[in-house]
């Protein structure tokens, strides 16, 4: 950026766990640099429900431009934010989960209307590790899970009986007080 001028800005997320980052997906540059890109495509050929999964890393900036370009140019055709473009022709609810507020997830929510669900790490942590602080917020994959069975159940895709099983399963006490303010 510096080197060859680029108007970009970079940003570095500092985790306190240690982790091998998976290779880049071959493809994927361009979408890095703009904030989303598609880590890997399900090898379900004929699923019945579909589903995204979004990890940290939301590209607001870009879409608040053209949010911005959109509403200052109301007589010229509306520009797509490169998520809507990345997004588009996927089916299901989306699922956004992060260490981080569920308010960085919910940034994105106007431009996937009805399709988002955010999961966060709203509040204090009351926790002594990472396991424990994902199981407290219900960002771990057992929250993934039901958050998306619970989604589909609404969307009337899936068994609201079956989703409920599932939480019982999973383990998640659906009275416990919410974590964002317990």
């Amino acid at each position: 950026m510096h080197k060859d001028r680029e108007d970009l800005f970079c940003y570095i997320a500092v985790y306190n766990e240690n982790y091998q980052q998976p290779a880049m997906p071959e493809g994927a540059e361009p979408g890095i640099l703009k904030g989303i890109y598609l880590f890997k495509k399900s090898d379900a050929v004929k699923a019945k429900n579909r589903v995204q999964l979004l990890g940290s890393g939301p590209m607001v900036n870009e879409a608040l431009k053209v949010e911005r370009w959109n509403r200052l140019h109301p007589a010229e055709p509306a520009k797509k934010p490169f998520i809507q473009e990345v997004l588009e022709g996927t089916e299901g609810p989306i699922i956004a989960t992060s260490d981080y507020m569920k308010v960085v997830q919910d940034q994105i929510a106007q431009w996937v209307p009805g399709r988002l669900v955010a999961l966060g790490t709203d509040g204090f942590g009351r926790s002594d590790n990472r396991t424990h602080l994902r199981k407290h917020f219900e960002v771990d994959a057992a929250a993934i899970v039901v958050a998306t069975l619970s989604k589909l159940a609404r969307d009337g895709k899936f068994d609201a009986k079956k989703a409920a099983k599932a939480i019982v399963e999973m383990e998640i006490d659906p009275e416990k007080i919410d974590p964002a303010i317990a």
